[in-house]
């Protein structure tokens, strides 16, 4: 069984996770993506859904697919080089995969 596993994490972080996943052995690879978030912060007050749609900051979607064996500790990875303790850190996700074709190493003839 497989799991996806997505993370939005603060930029700056990236380099110090990717680097991490180095010492991963068959480590699956990632699809990484600039995005823009906000989040929910109970720490501060509401000035109204404007200003709280307004409220976007820089962050890095890290998305991959990684057999069930490698799911924790891509996690922990993941949670201890994006963790700096501050508002806006990010999170991390893991849904299920019901299938996963790797397009490089299929051979399929269609009729187009």
């Amino acid at each position: 069984m497989k799991k996806e596993i997505k993370a939005v994490i603060q930029p700056q972080r990236l380099a110090k996770i990717r680097s991490a996943f180095k010492n991963i052995k068959e480590f699956p690879g990632m699809t990484v993506t600039k995005v823009e978030g906000c989040g929910h912060y109970l720490a501060k007050p509401s000035q109204g859904i404007r200003d709280e749609l307004a409220d976007y900051s820089p962050k890095v979607r890290i998305e991959m697919v990684v057999p069930d064996d490698l799911v924790e500790g891509v996690l922990q990875i993941i949670v201890e080089c994006g963790h700096t303790g501050q508002v806006g850190d990010g999170i991390v996700w893991v849904t299920p995969v019901e299938r996963m074709i790797r397009l490089s190493e299929q051979i399929i003839v269609f009729d187009c």
